[in-house]
């Protein structure tokens, strides 16, 4: 394939993720029309199923699509932490609750939740690209700063723990309560700090030598 082709086929893809991405948070999984789609993408019906497969391969693609790009300036590929463990830990914290207490990524979690005993894969891919991949990313900081005997040894099920201290509640109240709920940025500063200290804490760390 040449390079202006497969240029072609990313634009398209991109385009017809875009108008998925509007019809499915605006109409949910079954209202969402795949005509609609293909309407709003400029492209034929045929095509978006030539990329896609299937209206369900469709929303699989965009629960990993959306969820890759929310969690893409976390930095969760990042293996070498600063020095600094406490604030180094509080940004990741907020940045990690900036990625997901947004309406659009609330709507999506709940259109996944709504729809994962039928179909499973959304769940897997919201999973795979949204908690799983942050957990492990934590989970790399954490052993790193323990191999440079910054912090003691941590369990496999460290980051874990820090993921639920950091996301449980403000993420409860987001999905339950609605968008009002939503944490402002200085509460969530606020609660970064307060979940990075008593998860430190719980580590047995002293950071304040």
């Amino acid at each position: 394939m040449s390079t202006e082709l497969a240029s072609r086929q990313q634009r398209l893809r991109s385009a017809i993720l875009a108008a998925a991405e509007d019809v499915f948070l605006r109409d949910g999984y079954r209202g969402a029309s795949m005509d609609e789609i293909a309407a709003i993408a400029h492209v034929s019906k045929q095509t978006v199923y030539k990329h896609f497969g299937s209206k369900e391969r469709l929303f699989v693609e965009l629960v990993s699509s959306m969820t890759d790009a929310a969690g893409d300036p976390v930095g969760h590929e990042s293996a070498v932490p600063a020095a600094d463990v406490e604030g180094t830990l509080v940004t990741l914290a907020t940045a990690m609750l900036d990625a997901v207490l947004t309406p659009r990524i609330l709507r999506l979690r709940r259109l996944v939740i709504g729809e994962a005993d039928r179909f499973p894969d959304l769940g897997r891919a919201l999973h795979a690209h949204g908690p799983a991949r942050a957990i492990a990313g934590v989970q790399r900081r954490l052993e790193a700063w323990s191999a440079d005997g910054v912090l003691p040894p941590v369990d496999g099920a460290a980051a874990q723990r820090f993921n639920w201290i950091v996301m449980g509640a403000p993420l409860n109240d987001a999905m339950l309560l609605g968008d009002d709920a939503i944490l402002p940025p200085a509460a969530r500063h606020a609660h970064a700090t307060a979940a990075v200290r008593a998860f430190v804490r719980s580590l047995g760390a002293d950071l304040d030598r």
